[in-house]
């Protein structure tokens, strides 16, 4: 295999894949970066329009899939250990990472089932929480992912890294409060918003319907906005004197008590 050799970090290809770190910088290009093995290999399957994967020898060594994209007409890209080493922002070596196209898509192209299952996110802030909520959704094949207030973008390489390629797997899209709301009257989908006071714990909530889960951010919960709107108003038991729970760990747990329903587990 023939692979073009990058031996500085000078070089310009390595200057614009640290450019994409920032958010302006993606958000211009239309570009991110995918790191790690398994979120590269997911994102590939899912037709992830990659520009140029650069890879380590001394860490990686899968020729099988550096093949497939040679094949497909990728850019391979072999770099030194201290090269790879200015790119990487993880904590796992693993030796390869991607710079692809993100998918730009909205509330008009989500293809939703017969029963739908929505989830909402307002606000998240950190993006290794939205990148647990992917993965809580990829498990509960959850028809999408909604997020609300653009604190945090779906793309954001530490999102897919935490999502571990479910950014890639679970259709998500960005979309302002009011817009989200018109979505999922227009569909029909019962609204369950997650509230401290909620008025019944989530286990008493009928869920086997089209349903959307809205969350909020852990600092502020969820705003008025929701509260106003929300067809039922849920709650989470909290037995201890901390009054709130991760919100990736809120998601995970109301989601998959909508899959226990739906499938009478």
């Amino acid at each position: 295999m023939a692979f073009e050799k990058i031996t500085s970090a000078q070089n310009a290809f390595i200057k614009k894949v640290v450019h994409l770190r920032d958010r302006h910088a993606r958000q211009k290009e239309g570009l991110t970066i995918v790191e790690g093995v398994r979120e590269v290999q997911t994102a590939w399957q899912k037709k992830a329009a990659f520009e140029r994967i650069y890879f380590c020898p001394e860490l990686f060594k899968d020729d099988a899939l550096l093949n497939e994209f040679i094949a497909a007409g990728v850019i391979v890209c072999e770099t030194t250990p201290e090269v790879f080493k200015k790119i990487m922002f993880g904590d796992r070596d693993e030796g390869i990472l991607g710079v692809c196209r993100f998918p730009q898509m909205t509330l008009k192209d989500l293809k939703l089932g017969k029963n739908p299952l929505c989830v909402v996110v307002e606000s998240v802030e950190k993006p290794g929480n939205l990148g647990a909520i992917l993965r809580t959704c990829d498990g509960a094949k959850a028809d999408a992912l909604i997020v609300c207030g653009g604190l945090t973008e779906i793309y954001n390489p530490n999102t897919v890294r935490a999502s571990l390629g479910a950014a890639f797997t679970v259709p998500a899209v960005s979309a302002p409060n009011e817009e989200a709301l018109e979505f999922l009257r227009s569909k029909k989908i019962k609204i369950f918003g997650t509230f401290p006071e909620g008025k019944k714990f989530y286990t008493a909530s009928d869920f086997t319907g089209p349903s959307a889960i809205i969350l909020g951010s852990e600092q502020d919960g969820l705003s008025d906005f929701w509260s106003k709107n929300a067809d039922e108003k849920i709650k989470i038991p909290l037995l201890g004197e901390v009054n709130s729970l991760n919100v990736a760990v809120s998601a995970a747990v109301v989601v998959y008590e909508v899959v226990r329903q739906r499938n009478a587990c």
